[in-house]
């Protein structure tokens, strides 16, 4: 008689992802949400053991040992799990006894969210504290010799013979004007450590509109700017022109990329401020947190650069500086918050988190 396989279609309409072990600790099935998970096709997956997929996962073992025994019906825990050549999986795991000899073991895997972000905010600690002192060293190393540079050229022109002075004066300017352009550039790298931090009561809705009207002064044609505010957030403690100029950065960015659409009449800008509850920054848990949002209808941030885009001197505009975002980021760490962002074409959504009393 023609031995019958099991229908696992209803797990396969699942979100997470789901395997089904046979007694021996092999995978009988996996359905589609953990082939994305575990980035590896069914058939790969099927016939292999948890101690292939996973290293050191004695904790998942002993859950699917007493799982096989019929110890529990269900159990939850949250767990690394660590995986040969690739980054470790943070997911909550639920081990579940099944009524069935030849597939006694089910087990789901939901990625942990929340853990990813926390991961996610403190690289971006880390990198953004490590572009602080490359910066601040980078600066410094650059002013002392830009100072001779521009002196030197100044010297020069006034050595210059008159008869040839019209000439030649062309090129001692341009070494002066090219000295004070790097000037430029290196003070606007140093501002943030150089500027004290004045903190005062702060309105969001007051640096919001500062902003508005700012932008609507540079672009007064084809740009609507849509305010959506949450008017029961409280103030708080903090520098005003610094988070006015955070918000500016980022509000600006947008509308310059904005400008094809502008043409068009249909370019929107968005300023949105909600309350965001139980909120995690830089492993810190803040019963309430501003929740701002400065969103745009252009065309995106190139992939290439997504993830670099809080970095120093990295735009994705044709003579764009690339410090606009690193100093918004400064300043709202300086607040104890964070920026993050979501983009695709069409839309990018910048999001300011900062606690709030």
């Amino acid at each position: 008689m023609k031995k019958l396989t099991p229908s696992f279609g209803g797990l396969d309409l699942l979100a997470s992802a789901v395997l089904v072990l046979n007694p021996d600790g092999y995978i009988l099935y996996a359905n589609p949400a953990a082939e994305n998970l575990l980035e590896s096709s069914s058939k790969t997956l099927v016939n292999h053991t948890l101690h292939e997929l996973f290293l050191g996962n004695e904790e998942l073992e002993h859950m699917f040992r007493e799982a096989l025994a019929h110890v529990f019906a269900d159990k939850r825990q949250e767990l690394t799990l660590e995986r040969p050549g690739r980054e470790p999986l943070q997911v909550h795991v639920v081990v579940t006894a099944l009524d069935n000899p030849e597939m006694p073991v089910l087990i789901e895997l939901r990625e942990n969210l929340q853990q990813l972000k926390l991961d996610r905010e403190e690289r971006l600690l880390d990198q953004s504290q490590a572009n602080k002192e490359l910066i601040r060293n980078l600066a410094h190393e650059i002013k002392n010799p830009l100072g001779g540079i521009r002196g030197a050229a100044q010297l020069l022109e006034l050595e210059l013979p008159e008869r040839h002075l019209k000439e030649l004066r062309e090129y001692t300017q341009v070494i002066i004007k090219e000295a004070d352009r790097l000037q430029t550039l290196v003070d606007r790298l140093l501002a943030p450590h150089r500027r004290p931090h004045i903190v005062g009561d702060v309105n969001i809705h007051e640096v919001c509109e500062r902003v508005r009207s700012l932008i609507t002064s540079e672009f007064p044609n084809g740009l609507k700017i849509r305010r959506d505010y949450d008017l029961s957030i409280p103030e708080f403690r903090g520098d005003k022109e610094q988070l006015i100029q955070a918000v500016l950065n980022i509000a600006h960015n947008a509308a310059q990329v904005l400008t094809p659409r502008m043409k068009d009449g249909d370019a929107e800008l968005i300023l949105r401020t909600r309350i965001a509850r139980q909120v995690t920054l830089a492993k810190v848990r803040y019963r309430l947190a501003l929740d701002l949002h400065i969103i745009d209808n252009g065309p995106g941030i190139p992939p290439d650069i997504r993830d670099r885009i809080f970095y120093p001197l990295v735009s994705g505009r044709d003579g764009g500086s690339g410090l606009g975002l690193t100093l918004a980021q400064t300043f709202v760490q300086q607040h104890m918050g964070v920026i993050e962002c979501e983009s695709r074409p069409g839309y990018t959504d910048f999001r300011i988190l900062i606690p709030l009393p």
